[in-house]
């Protein structure tokens, strides 16, 4: 069986031209793009093809764990309703628990968790707060002036990667979206187009550029801000080139390309974000690209690495205005990045309970917060086995999301993505994570849980899905 227009969730690019075909199990390989599982997968860059093949990995956690304090600690398998009844008593008895949800779930899922994190008088924050966070926070400051990937795609014949390596962090953007498509002004694909990389660094992205700006590391602040006195019509002070490492003539030969193309594109990626200047990096680079619509037509938007980063902005803003690390301690939702998202919180020591969904946290936290997190009551929904699960007191086996069950995704550019599922999930007794999500709710209402300052219950399939 051949299944066409599967819609990828290894990345933010989220390719929708994925082919899937299902052979018998056990078959021996037949081509380099089959597994010994039965999967032919093609079109999928090497982080889908890994993204697909945990359907069928030999590594992947089917039953719930319980952690056993009494024999050391070790792990033992348990049913589904004493686990479940197990998380949900760790939750009901914390006064400040973590909802930390991962960017490889749908926005139903999301919508759960924010909805079950309300109920408790928690925490609930997502990846956004530890990679796009201050790239959001310099929306909300500047504004944006986006497009589609299509419109992009279509009519820029320039793309600027600022911060960005999307040939490792997303492999087929340049191949689909920004360089390689042919376009209105671009009828040679490549050839018609003009690639700029800025970054400390020589990336892989670099060295296929027309044009690599090699500014100093931490100077994009400064960079930003000599372009846009050059812009205005006015030189910036000499001691700019000594601080970025970049001369003004160059400087002005980025200007007249932006200025001269028909229709350019910024992509920021996390490095613009996460050197000094955090989200006045993005707010300047915002106003740069707005500016430059005096001279010709430029766009910017984020390149989310993560598969559906942008969507639990997007669900957390529709339910409650803010876009990440909302705390409920007061059964109201509260907004202050740096103190209520996850590392400040596990700095701080500020949580006695958490609950984590695919949250891979082990490529992100600082080792204090980690350390400080294998000590607190833990429940995890994974389903791949990491550093994460083997510290959890419970462990849930966790659902392939846009895989083994639909759900909605939201694109690096902003677009929102319905998946259909392609497989059905190997469970019984949980269909998706937000199924999962749903029957946690179902137990704390069955515990009697009243929550914080929360003196109510509600339903949470009366409200209206995002």
């Amino acid at each position: 069986m051949t299944t066409r227009n599967v819609i990828c969730p290894g990345c933010g690019a989220c390719c929708d031209d994925i082919r899937i075909d299902f052979i018998g199990n056990g078959n021996a390989k037949e081509n380099e793009n089959e597994d010994s599982h039965g999967l032919i997968i093609k079109n999928a860059c090497k982080m889908g093809h890994a993204k697909f093949l945990q359907a069928t990995s030999d590594q992947r956690i089917r039953v719930p764990l319980i952690r056993d304090h009494q024999d050391r600690g070790k792990s033992r398998k348990a049913s589904w309703e004493e686990a479940l009844e197990k998380a949900g008593r760790i939750l009901a008895i914390a006064r400040r628990p973590l909802i930390f949800l991962g960017s490889d779930i749908t926005c139903e899922a999301m919508q759960a968790g924010l909805l079950l994190g309300e109920y408790l008088g928690g925490v609930v924050d997502s990846g956004t707060s530890i990679s796009d966070g201050p790239t959001v926070m310099g929306i909300q400051e500047a504004g944006q002036v986006g497009a589609t990937a299509g419109q992009s795609k279509i009519r820029s014949d320039l793309a600027v990667y600022w911060g960005a390596n999307p040939l490792e962090s997303m492999p087929r953007h340049m191949s689909r979206y920004a360089v390689y498509p042919r376009g209105h002004w671009t009828r040679r694909g490549r050839f018609d187009r003009t690639v700029i990389t800025i970054d400390p660094r020589k990336s892989i992205t670099a060295e296929n550029s027309d044009l690599h700006i090699r500014l100093k590391p931490n100077t994009d602040y400064e960079l930003m801000s000599a372009l846009l006195t050059l812009l205005h019509g006015r030189s910036p002070h000499p001691s700019v080139e000594n601080v970025t490492g970049i001369s003004i003539d160059q400087m002005n030969e980025i200007l007249e390309i932006m200025k001269g193309c028909n229709c350019g594109v910024i992509y920021l990626g996390s490095g613009i974000a996460s050197c000094n200047g955090k989200h006045r990096n993005v707010e300047l680079a915002l106003h740069l690209a707005a500016e430059l619509n005096e001279f010709t037509k430029f766009v910017i938007g984020p390149l989310s690495s993560n598969c559906n980063t942008g969507g639990f902005n997007q669900t957390a803003s529709a339910l409650y205005g803010f876009p990440f690390g909302l705390d409920f301690s007061r059964g109201y939702p509260r907004y202050n990045p740096g103190e209520y998202t996850t590392v400040n919180l596990l700095r701080e020591r500020d949580i006695d309970a958490a609950l984590l969904v695919s949250s891979n946290l082990d490529a992100h936290l600082p080792a204090t917060c980690a350390e400080y997190l294998a000590k607190v009551p833990t429940v995890c929904i994974d389903v791949i086995p990491g550093p994460m699960t083997q510290f959890a007191d419970v462990v849930l086996p966790g659902v392939i999301d846009a895989i083994e069950c639909e759900g909605t995704l939201h694109r690096f550019d902003g677009v929102c993505i319905y998946s259909k599922s392609i497989m059905d999930s190997p469970f019984s007794f949980a269909a998706s994570n937000e199924h999962i999500l749903n029957q946690l709710f179902d137990v704390l209402l069955n515990l009697g849980v009243v929550s914080g300052q929360k003196q109510y219950q509600y339903n949470y399939r009366a409200l209206p899905n995002c």
